[in-house]
């Protein structure tokens, strides 16, 4: 692990098919974030919905479909690829959840540098 990775959780943390929502600092503000879990895979995002600028979720960790096949916003029903972000159906269709690069080492989910 690099000297400026960050511990998030651990991948067990996540339930497989779901996402946790996370607060980390960066540059000294308080950011909310959330990383969705496929198997041994992970995708970081900002809780940011790019139609209105407002929170993707009401309840802590509620961010996919009840499918479980993409990520969604609570508030206007925008769905969301969750490899890559992008936004498949909703107001906000063609734009892109903003990334936040994640990674998997020994069982953690890390912030990358």
């Amino acid at each position: 692990m690099a000297d400026d990775t960050r511990k998030l959780c651990r991948l067990d943390d996540i339930p497989d098919g779901e996402g946790k929502s996370l607060e980390i600092e960066q540059d000294g503000e308080v950011v909310d974030v959330f990383v969705v879990r496929q198997g041994d895979a992970v995708h970081g995002y900002h809780n940011i919905c790019p139609h209105l600028g407002t929170p993707l979720t009401w309840v802590d960790d509620e961010f996919m479909t009840f499918d479980r096949k993409y990520i969604l916003c609570a508030m206007h029903g925008a769905e969301f690829r969750i490899g890559d972000g992008h936004c498949t159906a909703g107001p906000c269709q063609g734009d892109n959840l903003d990334p936040f690069p994640v990674e998997l080492d020994d069982g953690w989910v890390l912030q990358k540098p």
